[in-house]
């Protein structure tokens, strides 16, 4: 919703509509925030073939980001990846420098733009955030001010596309308990 300023926590009444009409919701976001073969920070790092040095960006008790390298040159050839990899076009603020050739990247799905990440990234000398929302508005415009004046390139996708490898992943996870519980019990049965 508009006036929320993007994600929101969804509240008392609207969550007991939901009951009242037979609809479940299952949440398990946070824990996929944190660092971990799961996670939406490492899935879309791996997808974006950047290479981890270490988890970033303590938010409510998870790592929900990656500081790590990219083997592309320009700030536009890692903004053209990051489009072939959601699949759709993402935002590009160039606030910072073309070149990053050996340049520390930093990624933090979602709603990874705001000022506690990018002072973060300013004290471990980042200075290229791909995110998922980095939609200008009341909520964000001092974030943006900041990544400007300390010259942080922003790359944005969408909240969803940022985060989707995480649950992809863990589709995939789930097919090979699925297909090995499937053998077991055909052993089983012989």
């Amino acid at each position: 919703m508009k006036e929320h300023n993007g994600n929101y926590a969804p509240n008392k009444n609207y969550i007991i509509k939901l009951k009242e009409r037979n609809i479940s919701v299952y949440v398990l976001h946070h824990p996929l925030d944190n660092y971990g073969k799961y996670s939406t920070c490492k899935t879309l790092a791996d997808e974006l073939k950047i290479s981890i040095e270490r988890p970033a960006f303590l938010y409510d008790g998870a790592m929900c980001g990656i500081i790590g390298l990219t083997d592309c040159k320009k700030l536009n050839e890692l903004s053209d990846r990051y489009s072939q990899v959601v699949g759709h076009k993402t935002s590009l603020y160039k606030y910072g420098q073309e070149n990053i050739i050996g340049e520390k990247i930093a990624v933090c799905p979602g709603g990874g733009n705001i000022i506690s990440v990018a002072e973060e990234m300013l004290e471990n000398d980042v200075r290229t955030l791909i995110t998922g929302c980095t939609l200008m508005n009341e909520y964000s415009k001092e974030t943006h001010r900041y990544e400007k004046a300390n010259r942080i390139n922003l790359l944005g996708g969408t909240h969803y596309s940022s985060e989707k490898f995480a649950p992809m992943k863990m589709c995939e996870y789930l097919d090979l308990a699925y297909n090995k519980a499937v053998s077991l019990l055909k052993m089983q049965s012989s």
